[in-house]
C-alpha cells in the first residue's frame, strides 16, 4: 500500500460555488487531485474511472491521505481525513495501443 497527501488549499475556487454557507470539496476535484497523485507516484497513466464512493465531505482546511495500490489493470484507492474514510474507488490504468 502506497500513501501520499492530497494538499488542496483551503481558497481552492471550487470551494466558493459548492455550496454557499457551507463549502464542500466537489467529487470530481477531489478524484482528479486523486488520479494525479497517483499517476505521479506511479509513472503511469491511468485511463478512467472504474468505481467511486463518496463516504464524507471535505471542508477547506481538512488534510486528506490517500491511499493506494496497483495491480496489472487497476489502482485502487482510499482517502482519508484523519481517521474518517472520505472516498474509495478504483482507476483504469490506460493500455497503450500500438500504432
Amino acid at each position: 500500500m502506497q500513501h501520499a497527501t492530497l494538499p488542496i488549499p483551503s481558497d481552492h475556487p471550487a470551494y466558493a460555488g459548492h455550496f454557499p454557507g457551507r463549502p464542500v470539496l466537489p467529487g470530481v476535484v477531489l478524484l482528479d487531485h486523486a488520479m494525479l497523485a497517483i499517476e505521479d507516484a506511479c509513472q503511469l497513466q491511468l485511463g478512467g474511472l472504474l468505481l467511486a464512493k463518496f463516504h464524507n465531505p471535505v471542508s477547506p482546511g481538512q488534510s486528506l491521505r490517500l491511499e493506494f495500490r496497483q495491480d496489472a489493470a487497476a489502482v485502487a484507492f482510499a482517502i482519508f481525513h484523519e481517521q474518517r474514510k472520505v472516498a474509495d474507488g478504483k482507476f483504469a490504468i490506460a493500455v497503450e495501443q500500438a500504432g
